[in-house]
């Protein structure tokens, strides 16, 4: 990486969490900066993960120091990359960042004793899509660096086989918003809360709405019944997204038969910040209306509980979409990469 200096990489499950709270602590600054998230809730998980020593990942060291990490899980055949992060530059600290750029490396041109946090991180990737490409029990391997620019990582993701699919972090400032939403659903259709029991017929519409999906290229839980429910327990039971808000959440069923047809979901991510990490209509109901009044009706529970503002995420494919967000005042503020392998083919 630089001349005269040794990083080593090794096994992310040699080493405990505390080890990695200088990174950890940098990174959630990062996030609260670029996504005005508070990462200390994924932080708390990934200690656990580290102090119990089954994280399948690697550590970068300089000079016996923690520099950076990247880990994975297993999800039968298929692995997801989780996090990868490094500090700025090794042995200097976090410089400063603004919120959304891209990281900037210092002015100067790098001393033979310092390596960039973007080398880091490269190096850490490469490592871990080595291992993962040439596993005979892995055959699916999907990223979604959500606070890394695209760009960022692209190359070193192409290099190992990977397609790689644009999306967009958008944001809704609720300043100025005011009023209830005036719900007008159209015959034979009832707006009610989520309930707990829903989460079986939420995943039956969730794999129906993202048939043939761009998503469903990203993501494959979109694409069964069992990868859909798998996805729902993780964000409304799991905290995988921020903390499940249960007054933002809502469903849209048929009367007649009392399945779902659309859905909202949310979650508070920062004390200020609330996210969408669900929003589907089933194919039957679109173009109703649906979506925006359930977009509407979000905004309205959000600034209840004093959030000024939300954010959602998009595939850039998914024109439709964003059409819809940046119609209800959405504007994209970062744009990330997701990536995915198959063996023996690139989609």
């Amino acid at each position: 990486m630089a001349s005269g200096v040794s990083i080593e990489i090794l096994d992310l499950r040699h080493f405990a969490a505390p080890l990695l709270r200088p990174v950890l602590e940098a990174e959630g600054e990062l996030w609260r900066q670029r996504l005005h998230w508070d990462y200390r809730v994924p932080a708390k998980l990934l200690v656990q993960y580290l102090d119990s020593h089954v994280l399948p990942g690697y550590a970068a060291l300089d000079a016996g120091e923690i520099t950076g990490y990247v880990f994975c899980v297993y999800e039968e055949s298929k692995a997801v990359i989780g996090d990868v992060f490094a500090l700025p530059c090794a042995r200097t600290g976090v410089g400063a960042v603004g919120r959304f750029p891209a990281r900037e490396e210092p002015a100067q041109a790098l001393q033979s004793h310092e390596i960039s946090a973007h080398e880091i991180e490269q190096t850490l990737l490469r490592h871990l899509l080595e291992l993962l490409v040439n596993s005979p029990q892995i055959d699916r391997v999907e990223s979604q660096l959500l606070l890394h620019p695209s760009g960022s990582h692209a190359q070193v993701f192409r290099d190992a086989g990977f397609q790689i699919y644009r999306r967009f972090f958008m944001v809704r400032p609720l300043a100025g918003f005011w009023g209830a939403p005036r719900v007008n659903l159209p015959a034979g259709l009832e707006l009610r809360p989520w309930r707990d029991e829903d989460i079986t017929a939420a995943g039956s519409l969730v794999a129906e709405a993202y048939r043939d999906h761009p998503d469903s290229v990203i993501n494959d839980q979109y694409r069964s019944l069992h990868g859909s429910l798998r996805f729902l327990h993780n964000i409304v039971r799991h905290s995988g997204c921020g903390a499940f808000s249960v007054p933002v959440s809502h469903v849209v069923e048929e009367r007649s038969s009392r399945r779902l047809v659309a859905l909202l979901l949310g979650s508070r991510v920062s004390p200020e910040s609330g996210h969408i990490t669900q929003l589907c209509v089933h194919p039957e109901f679109r173009r109703r209306g649906l979506a925006r009044m359930l977009l509407t009706l979000a905004a309205a529970c959000f600034l209840r509980q004093g959030v000024s503002e939300i954010s959602l995420t998009v595939t850039e494919a998914n024109a439709e979409a964003i059409e819809l967000y940046r119609s209800e005042g959405y504007e994209c503020v970062h744009s990330f990469d997701a990536a995915v392998w198959r063996r023996g083919s690139l989609a």
